[in-house]
C-alpha cells in the first residue's frame, strides 16, 4: 500500500499569524484571480484582515493604499 503525501502549498503557510486562515477566499487568491493591480490589492488585503490583525492602523493602510491610487491613476494628490 502506498501512502500519497498531500504537497504543502504557500496556503498551508501562513507566516506571521492566522489572520487570513479563516477565510473562505484567502485574499491573495482572490487578487490573483481577478489580476487586480499592486496597489488595490494591498488594500483588499489590509481590509479583509483588520478586524483580526492591526484594528484601525489596518484602515488608516488601506486608505493610504487607496490615496496612491488616486495620485497615480488618477493625478488627484490632495487626497481624500
Amino acid at each position: 500500500m502506498t501512502t500519497t503525501k498531500k504537497q504543502t502549498t504557500a496556503n498551508d503557510l501562513q507566516v506571521g499569524g492566522a489572520h487570513y486562515k479563516g477565510r473562505a477566499i484567502q485574499p491573495w487568491d482572490y487578487i490573483a484571480g481577478n489580476e487586480i493591480p499592486y496597489l488595490a490589492g494591498n488594500a483588499i488585503k489590509y481590509l479583509s484582515r483588520y478586524r483580526d490583525k492591526n484594528g484601525a492602523e489596518d484602515i488608516r493602510k488601506a486608505i493610504h493604499y487607496c490615496q496612491k491610487i488616486l495620485e497615480v491613476e488618477y493625478g488627484d494628490a490632495k487626497g481624500l
